[in-house]
C-alpha cells in the first residue's frame, strides 16, 4: 500500500514541475538492465540506465553495452536490441573477402554461382530478428529446357538453350502463321513446373488487297477455312461475272483475287461530222472518248465522254453549222462547291469543275460544261455514311492519335519506330467505309537493294554489277525522247519499273 503510494506521488510530482510522466520498470526484448534497478522505478526524465543485449544481438550503437534513457515521450531507445547478422559464408556463392556485420534491417546483395539462387530465386539477403532471410544458401535454380518447346511453325528468337526461373523468352511465329490472339509473336515464362504454355502457331492470312471491290467485314487476319466475303465496286464484275464473290483462307494462302474487273462499253453512234479518238473496238470502265468536228463544224456538247458500268456519260456531242451561244453563269452545286472564279459569262466548251464537301462522295462528272447556251448535267453530293473500322495495326510503328469514328475522307497518319524504315505512304484514307492500303515499316537494316540497269550507264556493260540503296533517285532517257524518265529504288525495287519500248533504248545518266 505505501509502494502504492509512494509512484502516485512520485507522477503527480514530476507532472506538477512540468519534468514528464515518470518512466516505469523497463522490459527490454532480447536484453537486460546491467543489474537490479527496482528501487529507481518510476525513473525522472533524463535519468539513464546501463543495459546489455542478449547473444547475436546489439544496441543501435552496436557497443558491447549502453543507456537507456527516460524520456518524457518513454524510454530511448525505443528498440534497444537489435539483430546483429554476421556475413562471412555463402553456400554455392561468393564469399565476402572479409567478415561483415549487417544491423537489423540491412539487406546485402549476393553473388551466387551460376546454376544457383538464393531462395525465390532472390540476389539478396535482409538481416532479421531472427537472422538471415532467405538464409545464405544458393540452391540450384530450377531451369527450362529449349528440347522441351515444341513450335510447329514457329521457333524461340533467342539463342539461349536453357532458361532460368521466371525467364520471359519470346517466340515468333514463320511467315503466313499467328498466335492464337492474332500476332506474329509471342512470351512465354519458365516456370516451377516448366514453360507458363505450349506456344502455337496457327495458319493465318493477311487481309488481302482488295482489286475494285471491298470486304463485307472489318477483319484484319483469318485462320485456316475462314471465309472473306467481298462485293465490287460500281461498273466492276468478278471472273464469274457477278458482282459479289468469296474467299477462303487455305494452307497455301488465298483461294482466289479478291478482285473485280472493268464491265465494258461498245462503240456508240455518232454524228456524220463527229471524230472521235482514241480508235477501238471496245472500251473499259473508266476509258475516256473525246471528239472533233470536221469540216468546219463546231461542236456542241461535251468533247468527251467516260465509259461507265451503265454505258457513256455525258451524252455524245454533235457537230453544228454556224454560231454558237454563251452560257450564264453555272448552277450551284449542294453540299458542294466549283472551283472555278465566278464569272457573268461562260463561252461555248468552256468548263467548270466541282467538288463535294467533306464526307460527301460525288456522283457523276466533277466537271460541267457549256454546249451553246446550256451547260450538261450536274453531278450530285451523296453523303457517305459508311464509316471505316478501327485503323490497321502496323508492325514496328506507330498512328498518331485520332478520335473514332471514321468519316469518308478522314485520314491517319502513321509513323516508324527507331531502326525501321517506312514502305508505302504515310497517310491513309477512310473511301466509302475502307481505309487505303496502310505502308509497311521494314528494319533499315534489312532493306533490300536494287539491281542496276543497262539504261543507267553508257555501255550497259557493268549494269548487272551494280546495287542501289533504297531510296536512290536515278534518270534515264529513252531514245528519241527528250523527256528524262525517273525511278526510284523502294527495298529491291524500282518504281516506276525502269523501262523503255523495243527500239527506244538510251542508256543515260544518274
Amino acid at each position: 500500500m505505501l509502494l502504492l503510494i509512494n509512484v502516485l506521488l512520485t507522477s503527480w510530482f514530476y507532472t506538477a514541475h512540468g519534468q514528464g510522466k515518470p518512466c516505469n520498470y523497463p522490459v527490454i526484448k532480447h536484453g537486460r538492465l546491467s543489474y537490479s534497478y527496482r528501487g529507481y522505478f518510476p525513473a525522472r526524465v533524463n535519468q539513464q540506465f546501463v543495459y546489455y543485449c542478449d547473444q547475436y544481438f546489439v544496441p543501435p550503437s552496436q557497443y558491447s553495452w549502453d543507456y537507456l534513457t527516460c524520456t518524457a515521450e518513454g524510454w530511448s531507445p525505443e528498440e534497444p536490441c537489435l539483430r546483429q547478422c554476421i556475413f562471412n559464408y555463402l553456400e554455392n556463392g561468393r564469399n565476402p573477402r572479409r567478415e561483415e556485420k549487417y544491423l537489423q534491417g540491412e539487406t546485402v546483395r549476393v553473388h551466387c554461382y551460376d546454376g544457383y539462387s538464393l531462395e525465390n530465386n532472390q540476389n539478396t539477403m535482409t538481416c532479421t530478428e531472427n537472422g538471415w532471410s532467405p538464409p545464405a544458401r544458393c540452391i540450384r535454380v530450377k531451369t527450362c529446357s529449349k528440347n522441351n518447346v515444341r513450335i510447329e511453325n514457329g521457333f524461340l528468337s533467342e539463342s539461349a538453350f536453357t532458361y532460368p526461373l521466371n525467364k520471359q523468352t519470346e517466340y515468333k511465329c514463320k511467315p503466313g502463321y499467328v498466335t492464337a490472339d492474332g500476332k506474329t509473336s509471342g512470351l512465354i515464362t519458365c516456370l516451377q513446373n516448366g514453360w507458363s504454355a505450349q506456344p502455337v502457331c496457327i495458319k493465318s492470312c493477311d487481309r488481302p488487297v482488295f482489286e475494285k471491290a471491298r470486304a463485307k467485314s472489318d477483319g484484319t487476319w483469318f485462320r485456316l477455312n475462314d471465309r472473306l466475303d467481298y462485293v465490287c465496286l460500281d461498273g466492276y464484275e468478278n471472273r464469274d461475272g457477278r458482282t459479289a464473290g468469296s474467299i477462303v483462307c487455305g494452307q497455301d494462302g488465298w483461294s482466289d483475287k479478291a478482285a473485280c474487273y472493268e464491265k465494258e462499253c461498245s462503240i456508240p453512234e455518232m454524228d456524220t461530222y463527229l471524230d472521235a479518238y482514241p480508235r477501238k473496238e471496245t472500251f473499259k470502265v473508266g476509258d475516256v472518248l473525246k471528239f472533233s468536228c470536221s469540216q468546219g463544224h463546231i461542236l456542241v456538247g461535251a468533247d468527251s465522254v467516260q465509259c461507265y458500268h451503265f454505258g457513256w456519260s455525258p451524252k455524245l456531242p454533235t457537230c453544228k453549222e454556224g454560231n454558237v451561244k454563251s452560257c450564264a453563269p453555272p448552277p450551284q452545286l449542294l453540299n458542294g462547291k466549283g472551283k472555278e472564279i465566278h464569272k457573268e459569262e461562260y463561252a461555248h466548251n468552256e468548263v467548270v469543275e466541282y467538288a463535294c464537301n467533306p464526307r460527301f462522295l460525288m456522283k457523276g462528272s466533277h466537271k460541267i460544261q457549256c454546249v451553246d447556251g446550256e451547260w450538261t448535267a450536274l453531278p450530285v453530293c451523296i453523303e457517305e455514311e459508311r464509316t471505316c473500322g478501327d485503323i490497321p495495326d502496323l508492325d514496328h510503328g506507330d498512328v498518331k492519335p485520332s478520335v473514332p469514328p471514321y468519316q469518308h475522307g478522314d485520314s491517319v497518319e502513321f509513323s516508324c519506330r527507331a531502326a525501321f524504315t517506312m514502305i508505302g505512304p504515310r497517310f491513309i484514307t477512310c473511301i466509302s467505309g475502307e481505309w487505303t492500303q496502310p505502308p509497311q515499316c521494314i528494319a533499315t537494316d534489312e532493306l533490300k537493294k536494287c539491281k542496276g540497269s543497262k539504261l543507267f550507264l553508257p555501255n550497259g556493260e557493268l549494269a548487272h554489277k551494280i546495287e542501289y540503296d533504297h531510296n536512290t533517285n536515278k534518270s534515264y532517257q529513252c531514245r528519241g525522247k527528250s523527256k528524262l524518265k525517273h525511278s526510284i529504288c523502294i527495298n529491291g525495287k524500282w518504281d516506276p519499273k525502269v523501262t523503255c519500248k523495243e527500239g527506244n533504248l538510251l542508256s543515260l545518266m544518274f
